[in-house]
């Protein structure tokens, strides 16, 4: 069920490109394990651009991205890259070595919001509230971690989007198998204490006020499925808090995105314990998704702004911020 407030106004979706000379390359596709998620999420930015008569160009940044880069010579990057390579820092490096203007976060933000486990622990250092946690290896006592957990765990991958790579436990043996299967991939695995209650999402978009979102799934959690392929995942914008819990929720949202020193646009995802209300910071999305099935455009929509509206506000905000 998507529920979405009838707040749209033209003066909204009114879009002045007027800002864009030259040439946007859309960036997507890449190595990362998204990199289906980021083709999708590419193809619906460059249909958006082409419908606003901006000159664009696509590139998959699977392989010689430098050269393509320079051989198009872009006068701005749209990053629609989700993960490893184009979430993390490292295009928008390479972006910044190349002078090429690009949307959302720079460096530092990005490679901070993608590590799930820096951001817990500059969160907590700022007394934002994010779930209790614990990094895994292999010399891990795995009862002693659930236990301190309160006996059912989340397993993530640090950096890793998605919720890839992720499972819910309730055994110490069921902690340490997750651990083994999850260190295949070769980063940073925590076990995070599970919230019993809804999700939320905030979405960034510096200048708008975004409406929250409450996600509901008839699996365990709200894994890669339930996001790209389930249709019976179901969204309900307005989320149905009242304005005190609303407001509280955008504050959370806007501290923690900024504190990572994320800027322009992003999203910011909660679990709400049901029974003390508190919300708790999951993690901060600084390239969230842009397909049909993703959250910041429904956010837009219920706040007015249309896809291409959404696309050209992003564009400005990254182009003012460079000035």
């Amino acid at each position: 069920m998507e529920t979405v407030s009838s707040n749209n106004t033209s003066a909204n979706n009114s879009v002045d490109m007027s800002n864009i000379n030259g040439r946007v390359a859309v960036l997507m596709g890449g190595n990362a394990a998204e990199r289906d998620v980021s083709l999708d999420s590419g193809s619906a930015v460059v249909a958006s651009l082409q419908a606003m008569n901006v000159d664009v160009v696509a590139i998959d940044t699977a392989e010689n991205v430098v050269d393509a880069l320079q051989t198009l010579s872009p006068d701005f990057a749209f990053i629609a890259l989700h993960g490893k390579g184009g979430e993390d820092g490292t295009m928008q490096a390479l972006l910044e070595n190349l002078t090429i203007p690009y949307s959302g976060s720079g460096v530092l933000g990005s490679a901070l919001a993608m590590d799930k486990v820096r951001s817990k622990n500059l969160w907590r250092g700022l007394s934002l509230p994010t779930p209790a946690f614990a990094c895994l290896d292999d010399n891990t006592d795995f009862e002693a971690v659930l236990a301190m957990l309160g006996g059912t765990a989340f397993v993530k991958p640090a950096d890793e989007g998605s919720s890839i790579g992720m499972s819910l436990v309730q055994t110490a043996n069921e902690l340490k198998a997750a651990y083994q299967n999850t260190a295949e991939l070769g980063v940073t695995i925590f076990a995070e204490q599970w919230i019993d209650g809804p999700e939320y999402t905030v979405t960034i978009l510096e200048g708008h006020e975004l409406p929250s979102i409450r996600i509901a799934t008839k699996r365990a959690f709200y894994n890669y499925e339930a996001k790209y392929q389930d249709d019976d995942t179901e969204f309900f914008v307005p989320s149905g808090l009242d304005h005190k819990d609303e407001a509280l929720l955008q504050q959370l949202a806007r501290e923690a995105f900024y504190s990572l020193g994320c800027s322009q646009w992003g999203r910011v995802d909660f679990m709400r314990d049901k029974n003390s209300g508190q919300f708790y910071l999951l993690e901060a999305n600084t390239v969230p998704g842009l397909t049909n099935h993703s959250l910041v455009p429904m956010a837009a929509a219920a706040a007015g702004l249309n896809f291409n509206a959404l696309i050209a506000n992003i564009i400005h905000l990254s182009i003012a911020a460079e000035s």
